[in-house]
């Protein structure tokens, strides 16, 4: 069993029942659908498709919305700008016909205000480096230090600074009621700056009745300022190392992955290793060495799920993608799972200490093959997958949406069964549900972690049983 899990960009080389299907075969656990491409009708067939197969696949996919989020961009050209290092270039909020008055258009009225003197800034991810030489009332001008082209509508960045953009757009806000309209699963909120934002948003999933788990894309400057706070307040973290490789010096980005990836594991929270995992997989069959040991560095420290952006979107190659990504994460897990120590965490509660004592269990006994957890909401299967047992964890679950969601979770697979008034007849019923597509397990031993009835009052126990 795979312990890390894969999460695909869908898209145009994507968008298909078949492909859709072939990528889950191939080994996808999480469909990500991207806002800032395509429209809503066009994300909701791929919702629909995603739903048809969940219904006659044996596995179950949650579906992620990744807003497009507060962005400053450059404005339109009619033809592409070619640039050398030393040429000027002037940025405006209100530019006019580049042609006539040789000013670029940027989306963001107060960029004027947010840049300094003698400061970096990026354009198009950081592509083409720029360096503000000075400023006017309305303009920007800047000296380019990187030959390139400049098209329509790149990114900009200014690293290192906090900006006045909104947290949520409108167009944010649209997308994500269409998201509670079709059930999504995980909303991933881009550019998230401060914990605030993951809680103004959780606050309106409340109100609308909404079970939506809501992932913080660490992306930016700020974010990294506030990661115990957003770690605390989200669902899950996702580590976009695009933007945030233009917002950080991009020899930080390797030291930021394992802190962000540390700091979710301490508070409980699923996190994917986003952006150019396989990005030579767009054109190629094979990927680079460099990328096989970008992925295999994810699984080694252990992050919850390494992710497919253009590669699965867009590519020429995406089930050699997912196939790829799954070989490296399988041969890297071999590599540690038999004899690395279980994580060293703080204990956030008492379903905690179960869920520890039953990876020490596992962990010293070798004849323990799986850690068992009968879960509604899937917390206490969460709260066992963050220490990262040697053994896999199979959680059963009577809500759909729980199961999905599970499927984040390093390590574990999730059952949807029905649960009796009576725990002993709901630990038969996953027993059976087990047993029926692991028949080879069949009387192996494992922990369980489930509650007991005593005394007409559920309390939770732990015990050693076998298939």
């Amino acid at each position: 069993m795979r312990r890390t899990k894969i999460v695909a960009t869908l898209g145009p080389a994507s968008n298909s029942y078949e492909m859709i299907s072939a990528l889950s075969e191939a080994g996808v656990d999480i469909f990500r659908l991207k806002m800032s491409h395509g429209t809503h009708e066009s994300q909701g067939e791929l919702i629909k498709k995603i739903k048809r197969l969940n219904q006659k696949s044996p596995k179950s996919h949650a579906i992620l919305l990744d807003t497009k989020g507060p962005e400053i961009r450059s404005g339109d050209l009619k033809i592409p700008i070619n640039v050398k290092p030393g040429d000027r270039l002037v940025f405006s909020p209100d530019p006019g016909d580049y042609e006539q008055t040789g000013k670029i258009g940027v989306n963001y009225d107060q960029f004027v205000n947010d840049v300094e003197v003698g400061e970096g800034v990026l354009l198009d991810s950081g592509v083409i480096g720029l360096t503000v030489l000075e400023k006017t009332d309305t303009d920007v001008i800047c000296e380019v230090h990187d030959e390139g082209v400049i098209t329509s509508r790149r990114h900009i960045n200014i690293p290192g600074k906090d900006v006045s953009l909104e947290s949520i757009t409108e167009k944010d806000w649209a997308d994500i009621k269409f998201g509670v309209e079709m059930g999504v699963d995980i909303i991933a909120l881009s550019f998230v700056r401060k914990s605030d934002e993951i809680n103004e948003l959780k606050d309106f999933l409340k109100e609308q009745n909404a079970k939506i788990e809501v992932m913080a894309k660490i992306e930016s400057f700020e974010a990294t300022k506030h990661l115990g706070t957003i770690c605390e307040a989200a669902d899950g973290i996702m580590v976009a190392r695009g933007d945030l490789g233009a917002e950080v010096p991009f020899e930080q980005v390797p030291k930021l992955q394992r802190e962000i990836i540390e700091t979710a594991a301490a508070y409980g929270k699923p996190v994917i290793v986003a952006t150019h995992m396989l990005e030579s997989m767009i054109e190629n069959p094979v990927p680079t060495r460099a990328e096989v040991s970008d992925v295999s560095t994810a699984v080694w420290q252990r992050a919850d799920a390494t992710m497919l952006s253009g590669e699965s979107a867009n590519g020429e190659y995406p089930i050699k993608a997912v196939e790829a990504m799954s070989k490296v994460a399988l041969t890297t897990e071999s590599e540690f799972l038999p004899t690395r120590p279980l994580k060293d965490l703080p204990i956030l509660s008492d379903r905690g200490v179960f869920a520890k004592t039953a990876c020490q269990m596992a962990q010293s006994e070798e004849e323990i093959s799986a850690i068992v957890v009968i879960t509604r909401s899937g917390e206490t299967a969460r709260r066992v997958a963050r220490f990262r047992p040697r053994v896999p964890i199979y959680a059963f679950t009577n809500e759909p949406g729980t199961r999905r969601r599970l499927g984040l979770n390093w390590g574990t697979e999730a059952f949807r069964i029905e649960f009796s008034s009576t725990p002993q007849t709901t630990i038969m019923r996953a027993r059976e549900a087990f047993v029926k597509k692991y028949p080879e397990l069949k009387g192996q031993k494992y922990v369980l972690i489930s509650d007991f009835l005593v005394d007409e009052e559920f309390v939770p126990t732990l015990q050693i049983r076998a298939f």
